[in-house]
């Protein structure tokens, strides 16, 4: 006898009913989502968030009262919400926030007008634990969020890896995926993901995407690498 999935619990956070009605449609057609509650501005999101904490947030940019920016900073910050991935749904794959969310612990995005079946990808993919962020834009995203970084490199923080952590992180923070960095270094996929998941550990990271801008951050991956 097979055991039942477990639901992913999913709350949406968009100043639009509409964008939001259609989410929550595609989202229960899904016997193995469910949607527990939508809010219209940031706020509302950070509320609903901390109230019923839920293991996905499709938040948007551009909300009244405290912008999509600002609530996931809020609820990033919150250890009580360690279990909640965010992701940032814009109109633009390069919106001028995007970097912005990416850095504020968002775990991917998304834009507005994917594809219902990668809408439902997406969600299962961030769900575990999973980076999301969108082939055709990754490496251009990561070249954005480089050029927020302003401070020296601080490169006391990869004292605590190996040698082989350190090139499987300047891989990771070059956009490669584990079956890629795995291909790089003649290792499995399955030992590539061992070595991602100790290097998330040994940084306090919450996800690929923070492992990303640690690369950045500790100067082990500058801009242009990733070409």
């Amino acid at each position: 006898m097979t055991e039942p999935r477990s639901v992913i619990r999913v709350a949406l956070a968009d100043d639009q009913q509409l964008i939001r009605a259609g989410f929550r449609s595609l989202l229960e057609a899904e016997p193995d989502l469910e949607v527990v509650g939508e809010a219209a501005t940031g706020r509302e999101a950070v509320a609903l968030v901390t109230r019923e904490r839920p293991d996905v947030v499709l938040m948007d940019i551009r909300m009244p009262d405290g912008d999509g920016l600002w609530a996931t900073e809020q609820i990033v910050a919150n250890p009580e919400l360690a279990g909640t991935r965010v992701v940032v749904v814009t109109t633009f794959e390069l919106d001028e926030y995007v970097a912005q969310a990416i850095r504020a612990g968002a775990s991917g995005f998304l834009v507005k007008d994917t594809e219902p079946v990668e809408l439902i990808r997406a969600v299962h993919v961030v769900a575990g634990g999973e980076a999301l962020l969108s082939p055709r834009v990754t490496k251009r995203l990561l070249e954005r969020v480089a050029g927020t970084f302003h401070r020296p490199p601080d490169t006391a923080r990869l004292a605590v890896l190996t040698e082989r952590e350190r090139e499987v992180l300047a891989l990771v923070g070059q956009g490669l995926t584990n079956d890629e960095i795995g291909r790089e270094l003649y290792l499995s996929p399955l030992t590539a993901k061992t070595h991602v998941s100790r290097i998330m550990s040994k940084l306090l990271a919450r996800d690929r995407v923070q492992l990303v801008v640690i690369a950045y951050e500790t100067g082990l991956v500058t801009p242009g690498a990733s070409e």
